[in-house]
């Protein structure tokens, strides 16, 4: 698939900023299965201080500082991206799932490189703690000696089918105690609660920031600007890799997901964050479009 994505962050100050710093993690990855073609980052007022870098976990961080008076901040971020298909499910490991918690805790010096860098995402995060909790909702899809795929698919359905998603509900601080109770949120909050689920099993799992092709309802015209940004979660395979899970849409991503950046929560790649002087109050807006190239024409 061939798309063309553009994301704009628009804030308003009540009051004029004197100095900002601040990371943006909004331009997508090269992957395998995904090439990024033409980046333009435009950012308004012309920031005194940019330069982009890689994270820790291999995303494109672009950092600005503003040395100006100003009060508004425009990010504007347009990509041409081209998408493949993922691995086919006949690739995938038959390893069962206590095996697989088995080798995430082998002694250092007897594990392959994969398996140790998956260490990192066994272990609770700022959003996201081992709890049996968590661990008790994912037991009946993780039954002793049952295959890890069948049983990360089974929970990621269970999540799909058994929860609400409801933007008024949560908020980005919103513990995932409270998300199990009501069985309501947002896709932030699935992927959370799948990645909580799968850590206090003993299995890594991470957390995955982009965007996902949708389609307006039969007989409308699909609005600019009334896309969004999308989280899923990925489950590590020994022997095989990452498996991409979506809870909020109970299915596996393919190549209408664009891949923005992971790292163990949403802490990690958090799209636009930074720290001001003055600037008072705040309002937030986004938009975000993917759109296929088929149907449009450039939106650089």
């Amino acid at each position: 698939m061939k798309y063309q994505l553009r994301h704009t962050t628009h804030y308003e100050y009540s009051g004029a900023v004197t100095l900002s710093h601040n990371e943006a993690r909004i331009l997508p990855r090269d992957l395998p299965w995904q090439d990024c073609i033409d980046t333009q980052l435009v950012i308004s007022p012309t920031p005194d201080r940019l330069r982009e870098r890689t994270d820790f976990f291999g995303n494109r961080v672009v950092y600005f500082s503003i040395e100006s008076l100003h009060d508004s901040l425009d990010v504007t971020v347009s990509s041409n991206i081209v998408t493949r298909p993922r691995l086919a499910a006949d690739f995938f490991s038959s390893i069962g799932w206590e095996a697989a918690a088995g080798e995430l805790q082998q002694d250092p010096r007897r594990t392959n490189r994969d398996c140790l860098e998956a260490r990192l995402y066994v272990l609770s995060s700022p959003f996201i703690f081992q709890h049996s909790r968590l661990a008790e909702y994912a037991r009946d899809c993780f039954t002793p000696g049952r295959n890890l795929v069948d049983a990360v698919l089974q929970l990621n359905s269970k999540i799909f089918n058994e929860f609400i998603y409801d933007p008024e509900f949560t908020t980005v601080a919103t513990p995932l105690a409270d998300v199990l109770d009501s069985k309501r949120g947002v896709c932030q909050d699935f992927a959370h609660l799948v990645i909580g689920c799968l850590r206090s099993l003993g299995l890594a799992a991470r957390y995955i920031s982009g965007y996902m092709e949708t389609s307006p309802p039969p007989g409308e015209v699909k609005l600019l600007g009334a896309d969004a940004t999308h989280a899923w979660a990925a489950v590590f395979i020994p022997g095989w890799g990452w498996l991409e899970i979506d809870p909020t849409n109970g299915c596996m991503p393919d190549e209408r997901y664009i891949v923005l950046g992971w790292g163990r929560d949403f802490a990690d790649v958090t799209p636009l964050k930074g720290v001001m002087t003055g600037g008072g109050d705040h309002v937030l807006s986004v938009a975000v479009d993917v759109i296929p190239l088929r149907e449009e024409a450039s939106l650089l």
